[in-house]
């Protein structure tokens, strides 16, 4: 039963996937005598949490037990394996794309997810969405992959966040980054020189006066479908998490998940 509930939500990474990500994922010997469980499953543990959203004492029967998972999933985390996952790819598939290795613009936005017990410690009040919850603040490339992230209280402004970004961004791409696309939360000079600072130009894309309906942004919209892949993954659709490092880790293994298979895809078509 197990097995059939995650081929239905497409967690288990596929053969080509997992040739890739292998060297990402070795803290240590893959043969080391105390590991008790195939780390292969073990990714498809977590990657089976975030895709389906369960609670880890739901794991599957057929996937190692959930302390297990939850332990490894940590380790990951703290070497920062996912972030270096995606930042490879991300230059890879602006390779196929024939792209430059790093842009020269990306784009900035922001979301509240609902909080939840676990979450409430850490949570904060958006006023203008009134909701109660944390903010994820990203940073896409103009392909829409991940470049920075950043996980705050709901009530904590996109202006204050526009540095922290802007650094995430510069270390990444080595200094190329050059414009970044906002919405008209991050106007005034405090977020105009906080992106300065890091060599980078903020350009405001404002709606249009008269306005009806879904009106799609120039340069905008790309960072907002990046926010719709992830809420396909059901442990982001709310702030499941109690700690802001584990939300923070959920966004860019989701991120590699979907720009693992992108790539796969490509290189298939390709062969």
């Amino acid at each position: 039963m197990g097995e059939v509930v995650r081929k239905a939500y497409g967690s288990d990474v596929t053969d080509e996937e997992w040739a890739f990500v292998l060297p990402y994922l070795l803290l240590s010997r893959e043969d080391n005598r105390s590991r008790q469980h195939d780390l292969r499953e073990l990714f498809n543990a977590v990657r089976y949490i975030v895709k389906a959203g369960n609670q880890w004492r739901f794991m599957p029967h057929d996937l190692p037990p959930w302390p297990a998972a939850y332990q490894q999933m940590q380790r990951w985390l703290r070497a920062g394996c996912f972030e270096k996952i995606v930042q490879d790819v991300q230059e890879l598939l602006r390779f196929f794309g024939g792209r430059k290795g790093q842009p020269t613009a990306v784009a900035m936005d922001s979301r509240t997810l609902q909080s939840t017990p676990e979450s409430g410690a850490r949570a904060g009040y958006d006023g203008a969405k009134r909701r109660k919850g944390s903010k994820v603040h990203i940073a896409v490339d103009t392909l829409g992959h991940l470049m920075a992230l950043k996980v705050t209280a709901a009530d904590q402004g996109d202006r204050e966040q526009v540095g922290v970004l802007a650094e995430q961004i510069q270390q990444v791409t080595g200094q190329t980054v050059e414009l970044a696309y906002v919405d008209q939360g991050y106007t005034g000079e405090n977020a105009a020189n906080a992106a300065a600072e890091h060599g980078i130009r903020l350009e405001v894309v404002k709606h249009p006066m008269a306005k009806r309906g879904f009106v799609l942004l120039p340069r905008r919209w790309v960072v907002e479908r990046s926010f719709a892949w992830a809420a396909r993954f059901r442990r982001l659709a709310r702030d499941y998490e109690r700690l802001d490092t584990s939300l923070k880790g959920f966004h860019y293994l989701s991120f590699a998940c979907i720009m693992l298979a992108r790539m796969c895809h490509l290189l298939n078509q390709r062969a």
